[in-house]
């Protein structure tokens, strides 16, 4: 019964401006489409539009009201048009309760479907969830979700869906910190899934968002171990699938110079860290018995003698987007900007 109501809504907001694009053509004034347009889509924003029965809504261009007739205190719901042609909906302006909530839904997708749009975005605030299942009832699929709000998304062609995938990667870090006695930084980790649970590793952890890869390393040392340090250059990195929660993995290797030298650890991470002699450090057996932990280690060893480059961080800005970024790579030799005074003497 609610369906049929709902497709009626939608038929009537359709009928009433096909009724006023006719009758603005015998008159001559513009179409009541370019008044619904003016009125719906300022800003590329499709505003709040009340649709009860017989209520003057707007001007359909020569100073002549145009009305819309559709079921009783439904609304199209306050979105933005992306530049996909997609719409996204406004979390802060979401009806106050499921039913009002449920109608305004439907009638949405009725109307945004009839004018061709393709993609929408529906993000619920926590204090909303109990709008979710009824969102998917109307087919919206989860896409992803952070504390405070979910994701969901609805495709709306009859064809395969464009809209962008979750994130599927997460970030790590890893901080080589060697300092001028030629010992590493090591720590043991209070929990760890590793077999060899004894064995002095890299401070590791995940970056935050909005984090630079550097400033994540300098963080999760100094975290972890209590050392200040400073970022040199980007030694490796390592890129992994069928992670944590089936997502890809991107570990990223730092070598980082320590400007002091008391540990002091986050009891609730780290069972025990120390200075290790870097021969020390290369001969442990998980090292030495594993292919990528001897690589990596063995590549911080030749930058450690100039026998390898790594990439330095240099903040660049562009015109695509015209926000600044961080822009990692090597300056060995000549380098490709004349304002690059670091240089690499890796053979």
């Amino acid at each position: 019964m609610e369906g049929s109501l709902v497709d009626s809504a939608a038929a009537s907001l359709c009928a009433t401006t096909a009724v006023h694009r006719r009758a603005g053509r015998r008159s001559g004034a513009r179409p009541a489409t370019r008044a619904w347009a003016s009125y719906s889509s300022i800003g590329r924003t499709l505003r709040s539009v009340a649709a009860r029965k017989n209520v003057t809504k707007g001007w359909n261009g020569s100073g002549q009201r145009w009305t819309t007739t559709a079921m009783e205190d439904s609304h199209v719901l306050e979105a933005v048009e992306d530049e996909y042609d997609g719409m996204v909906v406004d979390a802060d302006r979401l009806p106050p309760d499921a039913a009002a909530f449920a109608r305004s839904l439907a009638v949405s997708l009725s109307y945004w479907k009839s004018v061709g749009k393709k993609g929408v975005w529906l993000k619920l605030p926590l204090d909303r969830s109990e709008f979710v299942p009824l969102a998917v009832k109307e087919g919206f699929r989860y896409h992803h979700a952070e504390e405070s709000y979910m994701m969901l998304t609805y495709w709306i062609p009859d064809e395969p869906c464009m809209l962008p995938a979750n994130a599927s990667h997460q970030v790590g870090v890893g901080g080589f910190v060697i300092n001028d006695q030629m010992e590493v930084l090591v720590v043991q980790e209070k929990y760890s899934a590793s077999p060899l649970p004894a064995a002095w590793k890299l401070p590791t952890g995940f970056i935050h968002a909005s984090e630079e890869i550097f400033t994540g390393a300098v963080r999760e040392v100094k975290e972890e171990t209590g050392i200040d340090t400073e970022f040199e250059e980007l030694i490796a990195f390592r890129h992994a699938h069928n992670a944590a929660f089936q997502k890809s993995d991107l570990f990223f290797i730092c070598m980082l110079r320590p400007v002091s030298n008391d540990i002091k650890i986050d009891e609730a991470e780290i069972q025990a860290a120390k200075w290790m002699p870097l021969v020390e450090f290369m001969e442990q057996p998980f090292i030495q018995d594993d292919h990528m932990f001897r690589k990596i280690a063995g590549i911080c060893v030749w930058r450690l003698g100039n026998r390898y480059c790594g990439l330095t961080a240099h903040h660049v800005v562009s015109r695509f987007d015209g926000g600044t970024s961080t822009l990692y790579y090597s300056v060995a030799g000549a380098g490709p900007d004349p304002e690059d005074d670091a240089q690499c003497d890796a053979a």
